[in-house]
């Protein structure tokens, strides 16, 4: 089931609601966590009922083995905890790799063996990815004793929580659980109703008004690509640019529904997506990128490693390893490889950077040109990211190379010098069309850099879990914080009520987010 879908906005979201505080105010209370549970498990199996018996068999064992291992946290031998955790862990990236990796293992081993290996066409079971990282990093604080006694119906719903079951945020279980310890959660507030209403509606709107339209300027470039097709200059900008723009709308409006979803129920999530083309380097980047995922591969793969206590070189080698699993987690193919691996080229270069050249950055200009730079590096990366194959990224590499062909002439003898580079100056001169998208997708970036966000508009409610009064925000030009905010009005009503109009007229055409893929 998805959140931009009829069904579950007209027929899942209401229902859970309504029982889960008629529980909360009928003295029941004790019984609107099962409810939640069933309602999850309810939302998890709409896609297919088969994979319930993974989630629940996954949620049984990693319940028995976190229970073993938070019973027996320092004391006794430390051996057979080590055989627990070691095995909880494996039978998590077991199952994940068999699922995930499986076919892809296959296609590459098949190139060594006669006649290839056949492929076994495993479907991947929604939400594998989130729930099984989730689960490890229980598994890991279990280990060392940073869990209390949860009972299996508390477990349960910290894995299947519908709000961030599918796409994250990857949730920590000392965030949410002790939450609906607290008896204010069982009844509803003014205050949770329009907040996570706004954050929902708005969340819909970034996803299907401007995501899903973005995505029939990018996927054109991108299936010629693959299909061959010689690209021009702004054929390959015009799809890189839309797609940068898609991937970050339609993740961003998936964040801000998770957000308002969950404070509908009373609940804050962690903050998972904070403006990351306002980055001025790539470590500001996975700061404010799916900013659950960087906390988790940081605590539990960068800082296992051995993180930067063991030297630079180590600690180069530590960021490399570690992003080159992080893109491989994304998707198993090459590309995702070759994304996971330009990011921490990129993340070695940032730091060694910093180390031969300390201090912030002061000036607007500096400001502007370390946020342009670090922009196109990552958008170099979102190509290999959204590619299906290699030669479909460097088919739509090979379009910026293919120039106006009046630039060849301003160029003069330094034309046939960049053709020798593999510069080509085929492409037609800029049209009315070329100007007015370099002219919007100039607008559209400005407004990403001063426009205060979702978590910002709305600061004054603590919408996640996160003191957004000590984050960078949005300034305006004179360095006052902007005045813009979120507050329970006529205006804001009509300007959100607005867009649920816009939202419920596009659900006609309902599509899958970017990340559910992963």
């Amino acid at each position: 089931m998805l959140f931009n879908s009829h069904e579950f906005l007209l027929g899942f979201l209401p229902v859970a609601l309504a029982v889960y505080f008629l529980l909360g105010r009928g003295g029941l209370s004790r019984l609107a966590i099962p409810w939640l549970v069933l309602a999850s498990l309810f939302f998890y199996g709409w896609w297919n009922p088969v994979y319930l018996l993974l989630i629940l068999g996954s949620i049984g064992f990693n319940f028995t083995v976190g229970r073993y291992l938070a019973r027996h946290a320092g004391r006794g031998p430390t051996g057979p905890r080590r055989l627990a955790l070691a095995l909880g862990v494996g039978v998590n990236l077991g199952a994940l790799g068999w699922f995930k990796y499986a076919d892809f293992l296959a296609a590459n081993l098949g190139v060594l063996v006669d006649g290839g290996l056949p492929r076994l066409d495993i479907v991947l079971p929604l939400a594998i990815s989130f729930f099984t990282f989730q689960q490890i990093a229980f598994l890991a604080d279990a280990y060392q004793g940073l869990t209390r006694e949860y009972n299996l119906v508390d477990y349960a719903l910290f894995v299947t929580f519908f709000p961030q079951l599918i796409a994250g945020p990857i949730v920590h279980h000392s965030e949410v659980l002790p939450q609906f310890r607290r008896h204010s959660v069982y009844h509803p507030r003014l205050e949770n109703l329009t907040v996570g209403g706004t954050f929902l509606v708005l969340g819909l709107f970034k996803k299907v008004v401007l995501a899903d339209n973005l995505a029939h300027l990018a996927n054109p470039v991108f299936a010629g690509a693959e299909q061959g097709a010689s690209l021009i200059w702004s054929e390959a900008w015009t799809g890189v640019g839309a797609y940068t723009l898609q991937l970050y709308l339609d993740f961003s409006g998936y964040s801000d529904m998770a957000i308002g979803l969950a404070r509908l129920f009373g609940i804050q999530l962690p903050l998972n997506f904070n403006s990351p083309y306002r980055a001025v380097n790539i470590v500001d980047f996975w700061r404010r990128w799916h900013i659950t995922l960087s906390r988790f591969l940081r605590d539990y793969l960068y800082f296992p490693l051995g993180g930067n206590r063991k030297g630079r070189a180590r600690r180069y080698l530590n960021l490399m390893i570690t992003m080159v699993l992080g893109g491989l987690w994304h998707g198993a193919g090459w590309t995702f490889v070759a994304w996971g691996t330009l990011h921490g080229v990129y993340l070695v270069l940032n730091h060694f950077w910093h180390w031969i050249r300390p201090g912030r950055l002061h000036r607007w200009w500096s400001v502007a040109t370390a946020r342009i730079v670090t922009l196109l590096a990552v958008m170099l990366g979102w190509i290999f990211f959204r590619a299906e194959t290699f030669p479909g990224a460097l088919a739509v590499l090979r379009g910026f190379g293919n120039l106006p062909r009046p630039l060849a002439e301003v160029l003069g003898p330094w034309a046939a010098t960049l053709e020798g580079l593999g510069l080509r100056f085929e492409a037609p001169s800029p049209g009315r069309e070329d100007v007015w998208l370099l002219l919007a997708s100039g607008a559209i970036l400005l407004a990403l850099w001063r426009l205060p966000n979702l978590q910002e508009l709305l600061r004054d409610y603590r919408p996640a879990l996160v003191d957004l009064s000590r984050a960078v925000t949005a300034r305006a030009p004179h360095g006052a914080p902007l005045p813009l905010t979120w507050r329970p009005s006529v205006a804001w009503a009509i300007l959100v009520g607005g867009a649920a109009a816009a939202v419920l007229l596009s659900l006609s055409r309902v599509s899958e987010f970017l990340y559910f893929q992963f």
